[in-house]
């Protein structure tokens, strides 16, 4: 699967909320390894740049955890928001 070049914004963009729309369909499971920037280069016909930059993008929003020299993993996330006792009425 490739990303079409001619869509509007910026294709790290597009590639970030590709795999973010994978993460929260669970396609991609919580624990589970995202392949590897450089596969992921190639896979959605993007440079290594652009891949790296989508990654960042899912660190940020905690999507993914990257854990140095093991890899980047799929982000355990609870599907409820927290109960709080002060809501406002």
């Amino acid at each position: 699967m490739k990303l079409d070049p001619d869509t509007p914004g910026y294709l790290y963009e597009a590639l970030a909320k590709l795999l973010a729309t994978r993460i929260e369909s669970g396609e991609l499971a919580p624990n589970t390894p995202l392949p590897a920037e450089g596969q992921l280069a190639r896979d959605y016909g993007v440079s290594l740049g652009t891949a790296r930059h989508a990654t960042r993008i899912l660190r940020e929003r905690g999507l993914v955890v990257t854990v140095k020299s093991k890899g980047t993993y799929v982000a355990k996330r609870d599907r409820e928001p927290p109960f709080c006792l002060w809501s406002v009425a």
